[in-house]
């Protein structure tokens, strides 16, 4: 079935139909357009939020990025931008596929259909001009046939007339004769027109239209199935992302799965671990015996000539409230602003940047020499004068980070040496004193023998090429070894410990500079700190009524300068 045979009369509905299929299309096309406008806008949203939300400083520099949470949540932003991503595909496939082929289609349809509505116009005016001609040449017939008979009929009332002349019934004859053969002319025109129109009639409904009926519905065919494929394009631009964005939901949800509670808190303590020694108790100042009260780091501060020196808040030696709100610290370069562990993990950062440095320029020398050298027994290749330059600054390079690894290390020792001090001060403090170390403690006359034949042969060792940019202070070791030596921090006795020097032949070893035993202090005294430990768990401290001498390490919470 077809338009042509079934619709001939019909102009006028496929007319509006296929306007209506026209307009159908321009509006699906109008919707996809809205439809790339909300997803365009909808991933520039998702954009701004995820900018919003992630972090403004780099990872390195962002402690919060080391939790897992954080990491999860930075994740799940990067998906939904990934997703933003795969929205803004959509809205690009369907502007490109949808909007803009089937816009040009549209315009092609509009007009191949004003080509074939403008085809039948014309033959419905070619069938009308026909239709006029024949109705002329019928009223001419009719007219023709009343004339020739209104002639006759005059003709025949002259001749029965007898007054009548016989010139004017000859003329009324010849009158009628005439309008006879005009009216016989008129008739074969007529015919001859009736059956041109019935022709042309025909060939209108029976060809001509029809042809164009069936052109129409084609092009209403294929407008339909084209469109029919713009509606799958819709679907098929979803469907073409679905992989990407299931990929994403599946990251956002690995990412959830991620957060690991435990990890993060062993975190928190790595970032945040100060170091400190845990405060000890406070001790009972008793005011009724003023003599010889042994001084303590929350209380008043006695002298040895007896009167009493108040310490203000600010020469508080321990950290006793972990809330108190923190002054304004100014950054230092060895990072002593910090606390103890915090030091040290920025101290070793630092030193492992600087030896990964170093590293780099000793390669970069080793590339260049080997370059030289390759000049020098190639000449064709190169200058090697021109890398003489370069040579000398990697040269300056490394000598500047040589010191700098050596200054880092100095301090990360140092820091070390703090932390260790301070770990483990505050266990067993309420339970039995750890045994003191099975080794006995070294001998301080040796020791300090050693001590000064070290200095004496270390002033004498010729310094090496990479030491020497180092400051040299050992030819000043001999104007000061006369004097006693100064403490190099301050410690308090966490325990009661029972030396083997009196309190007489510690005086005579402080008058001396010779001892070879312990001393011995009481639990919560303040001691000078005059030597660390060197593995044997020893210390040499300094009281304030007068001896020195060794105890355990592990009997003091040690505070260095």
């Amino acid at each position: 079935m077809d338009w042509g045979t079934e619709l001939w009369d019909q102009f006028e509905v496929l007319e509006r139909h296929t306007q209506w299929g026209l307009d159908l299309l321009d509006r699906y096309v109008k919707f996809v357009k809205e439809r790339t406008e909300v997803e365009q806008a909808y991933a520039k949203q998702l954009r701004s939020l995820v900018k919003k939300y992630l972090p403004k400083r780099p990872a390195k520099d962002d402690p919060e990025s080391k939790f897992s949470q954080q990491q999860s949540f930075v994740r799940i932003l990067q998906e939904v931008n990934d997703f933003a991503g795969q929205r803004e595909l959509v809205a690009e496939n369907l502007s490109v596929r949808v909007c803009l082929e089937l816009a040009k289609y549209s315009q092609e349809m509009k007009h191949e259909r004003k080509t074939h509505f403008q085809e039948g116009r014309r033959a419905q005016q070619q069938l009308e001009s026909g239709f006029k001609q024949l109705e002329n040449s019928k009223r001419k017939f009719e007219r023709d046939c009343r004339e020739a008979e209104k002639a006759a009929q005059t003709a025949e009332r002259l001749d029965q007339d007898i007054n009548a002349t016989k010139a004017d019934v000859e003329k009324a004859k010849q009158q009628a004769h005439l309008r006879s053969h005009m009216a016989e002319e008129s008739k074969n025109e007529y015919a001859a027109q009736l059956q041109r129109f019935n022709r042309d009639q025909a060939h209108f409904y029976f060809s001509q239209m029809p042809q164009i009926f069936d052109k129409l519905q084609d092009m209403d065919e294929r407008r339909a199935t084209h469109l029919g494929a713009g509606y799958g394009l819709l679907s098929e631009a979803e469907l073409q992302v679905v992989p990407i964005i299931a990929k994403c939901l599946e990251g956002m949800k690995v990412a959830a799965d991620a957060v690991d509670a435990k990890n993060d808190s062993q975190v928190l303590i790595e970032l945040h671990k100060s170091g400190f020694a845990r405060p000890g108790d406070v001790e009972f100042e008793d005011f009724s015996q003023p003599m010889n009260r042994v001084p303590s780091d929350s209380s008043l501060g006695t002298p040895s000539d007896g009167r009493p020196e108040l310490r203000g808040p600010g020469r508080s030696r321990a950290k006793r409230w972990p809330f108190s709100k923190k002054n304004k610290t100014v950054v230092t370069e060895d990072f002593s602003h910090l606390p103890p562990e915090q030091q040290r993990k920025r101290l070793q950062q630092q030193l492992e940047e600087r030896s990964r440095e170093l590293q780099k320029e000793v390669d970069q020398r080793e590339a260049l020499k080997k370059m030289k050298d390759v000049y020098e027994k190639t000449p064709q290749m190169g200058d090697p004068a021109s890398l003489e330059p370069r040579i000398t600054e990697t040269l300056n390079n490394i000598e500047r980070l040589k010191l700098e690894v050596q200054k880092y290390e100095a301090w990360l020792a140092e820091a070390e040496s703090r932390v260790l001090s301070n770990r483990g001060d505050s266990l067993g403090r309420h339970t039995r004193p750890p045994d003191p170390p099975a080794s006995a403690p070294p001998d301080s006359s040796n020791s300090n023998n050693s001590r000064s034949q070290d200095n004496k042969e270390s002033s004498e060792e010729p310094l090496s090429e990479e030491g020497q940019d180092a400051p040299i202070y050992t030819e000043f070791d001999e104007d000061f070894e006369e004097e006693p030596a100064s403490p190099i921090g301050h410690c308090v006795a966490i325990y009661h410990f029972e030396g083997h020097v009196t309190h007489i032949r510690a005086h005579c070893y402080s008058m001396t500079g010779s001892s070879e035993g312990t001393i011995s202090m009481a639990e919560g005294e303040d001691l000078s700190l005059m030597e660390e430990d060197k593995g044997d768990g020893w210390t040499r401290v300094r009281r304030k009524q007068g001896g020195e001498g060794y105890v355990p390490t592990s009997y003091l919470r040690v505070t260095l300068n």
